[in-house]
């Protein structure tokens, strides 16, 4: 590791120097494993001891090296698998165990101890999806989003052998018990997702954080990947098993902030090392530790943990979280800009596009801060794609109101256009939207519990239709009635009900005609791929827009009203033949429509027919 990279922030792989890394050597066929070499950053440290399973937790005196800030030892027995601690010794005199910042595994809560990995064990065999994965600009990009350990949850039985509710489950304080393994998941995930049509997976975070409720978000392993489900190894099998299915991988990345525990990184060497010296900025509105970004140790330990996941465990992409909170201080735009935080982060991004061009980098940002997907070069911060949040925000709440109350609320709907080039964007509909009392998409839905459905298939067509990449949460592709808890897996028992089966199976052919249509996804970010037909029937509360890519047209038709309209006109091309591709009141998506319905004869252009309320269709003209 080169020191003046480090200090000036310019290093992206300093895991390779610091934290536990398995030494061996070559013997015949086979490499021999000698021992573990361990190396932690602790500048004003008055010592450092190690203590693990390796010396029955005594305690190993780890010398001074490099420029003195750094410690290290050589352990000859200590292996794979072991866990084990530094004992920060600060010049106040006191004595604090801490985790190994650079650990590459840890034990599961509330224990806090790092666990040395060899990450050499497992190898990948996903070379063709790596050569040939992009960033999804001219392509379909359809993100599952999800939590590992609540998709899907294992039955536990309580003393008598009787299977335990949800409730009696989180009552027992058996919730790990729950948990399926990265091993385990793999299959599962991939034949879920092909059958309903994602190509990728966005995972909230896999690193290693003390607090379910936090779900990943207040780290203290950012080098860890949780043992909640498993080890290094069996993560990267999962996601090498993912790729071999043409199913690419996002993780969380959290640049922004940490857990608090003391054995973490919080006054690491007894000083604070990785955060704010001053605790008017130093804490998050989370209760978290914000990173100084502008100590070149910080950078470097920030973006070489980026680097790590898209390096070591072939991660295809990470959506980084808050990105508000780097652009200003505290998030708070009348504070100002952080520039030293905004370097960094244009920084990391570009560090990381020069090691992985074909990388995806996602910012989670609500501010209108430009240039967020615009290249560095250009002065922008090198994001691929931004969280669309005012479309998102603008979306539910048109489709919070009653139905006769839209004309109210027509151009929600229209505004997202006026600002859409301005940026690369993402449209979200995400976990952050179906927990805390906010209510799940479906129930943010107007109306009853009846009503509710052709509505949310009407939201769907809608943003598959508009310009963007998709992510949608688990549990909404099944209308989820019930707010998202990290302790319990989704109700997949409710598609025995007619109305979450008919809407699943409108989700599928939706992501389908998605991914099939060049449409809508190849020209997203270009004005030629949009343009309204019928934007100004306020009263109506219709739209009809065009999506087109060369001489590949879909004509998407919405009436958002509660009104049947019969014989309703509108005006295309020359053409006399359309073909439905899909319409959300079909039978079979549990509407009124007859699905044999699938075609709509014009005349020069003039096209009419019975439009149901709250409905959608995507045409394509034929002739």
């Amino acid at each position: 590791m080169d020191l003046y990279e480090f200090y000036s922030g310019r290093c992206f792989d300093a895991y390779k120097e610091l934290g536990a890394h398995v030494v061996k050597q070559e013997k015949g066929k086979k490499k021999e494993i000698l021992g573990t070499s361990f190396v932690t950053f602790a500048p004003n440290a008055l010592g450092v001891n190690i203590t693990g399973e390796f010396n029955n937790w005594s305690e190993t005196v780890m010398e001074r090296c490099h420029d003195g800030s750094f410690f290290k030892c050589f352990i000859p027995n200590a292996r794979p698998g072991m866990m084990y601690k530094y004992k920060i010794y600060t010049r106040d005199g006191e004595c604090v165990c801490h985790c190994d910042p650079y650990g590459f595994g840890m034990e599961l809560r509330p224990g806090f101890a790092s666990i040395v990995r060899d990450l050499d064990e497992y190898t990948f065999t996903d070379d063709e999806w790596m050569k040939n994965r992009s960033e999804c600009k001219g392509s379909p990009l359809n993100i599952y989003e999800m939590h590992l350990g609540s998709w899907r949850c294992k039955p536990v039985v309580n003393d008598e052998g009787g299977v335990m509710t949800p409730e009696e489950i989180i009552a027992a304080d058996k919730v790990s018990k729950t948990w399926y393994t990265y091993t385990e998941l793999a299959p599962q995930l991939v034949d879920y997702l092909k059958e309903q049509g994602y190509n990728y997976v966005e995972f909230m975070p896999l690193s290693e954080h003390p607090s379910d409720q936090s779900w990943g978000y207040q780290n203290t392993g950012f080098f860890s990947p949780t043992s909640r489900y498993g080890t290094a190894s069996e993560l990267k099998e999962m996601i090498d098993i993912l790729h071999k299915n043409d199913i690419g991988v996002i993780m969380d990345f959290v640049p922004v902030h940490f857990a608090l525990d003391g054995y973490g990184l919080s006054c690491y060497d007894g000083t604070k090392l990785y955060e704010h010296p001053t605790d008017d900025v130093g804490y998050s509105e989370w209760g978290s530790k914000n990173f100084i970004h502008s100590k070149g140790e910080v950078q470097s330990f920030l973006q070489s943990a980026a680097n790590y996941w898209l390096s070591e465990f072939h991660f295809d992409g990470l959506r980084m979280d808050a990105i508000s909170r780097i652009i200003y201080w505290l998030g708070d735009e009348s504070r100002g800009v952080n520039e030293k935080a905004v370097d960094f982060i244009k920084g990391m991004n570009q560090g990381l596009k020069d090691r992985h061009p074909t990388c995806i980098l996602c910012a989670e940002d609500s501010t209108d801060y430009a240039g967020i997907t615009k290249e560095t070069k250009y002065n922008g911060l090198g994001f691929d794609y931004k969280w669309d949040m005012g479309w998102m925000n603008d979306t539910l709440n048109f489709f919070r109101t009653l139905p006769f109350c839209r004309p109210d609320q027509y151009h929600k709907l229209t505004f997202s256009m006026m600002y859409y080039y301005n940026e690369r964007y993402l449209l979200p509909l995400s976990h952050d939207e179906v927990v805390h009392g906010k209510a799940t998409i479906i129930q943010k839905m107007a109306g009853d519990y009846e009503e509710k459905f052709p509505n949310v298939k009407a939201l769907y067509a809608y943003m598959y239709a508009h310009p963007g990449k998709k992510l949608n949460f688990m549990g909404n592709e099944i209308a989820q009635f019930r707010e998202w808890d990290e302790r319990r897996g989704q109700d997949f028992d409710i598609l025995k009900y007619p109305n979450h089966d008919a809407f699943n199976r409108y989700i599928k052919d939706l992501n389908r005609i998605y991914r099939e249509e060049p449409s809508l996804s190849a020209w997203d970010d270009d004005p030629n791929g949009f343009n309204w037909i019928l934007c100004g029937k306020e009263q109506d509360v219709v739209y009809i827009f065009q999506r087109v890519v060369k001489d590949n047209k879909i004509i998407v038709v919405l009436n958002l009203s509660g009104m049947n309209y019969k014989d309703y006109h509108f005006k295309y091309g020359s053409g006399s033949v359309m073909e439905i591709l899909i319409n959300s009141d079909w039978n079979k998506y549990g509407g009124n429509t007859k699905d044999d319905f699938t075609r709509i004869i014009g005349c020069g252009g003039d096209f009419g027919f019975d439009l149901p309320a709250l409905s959608a269709m995507y045409l394509r003209p034929v002739e």
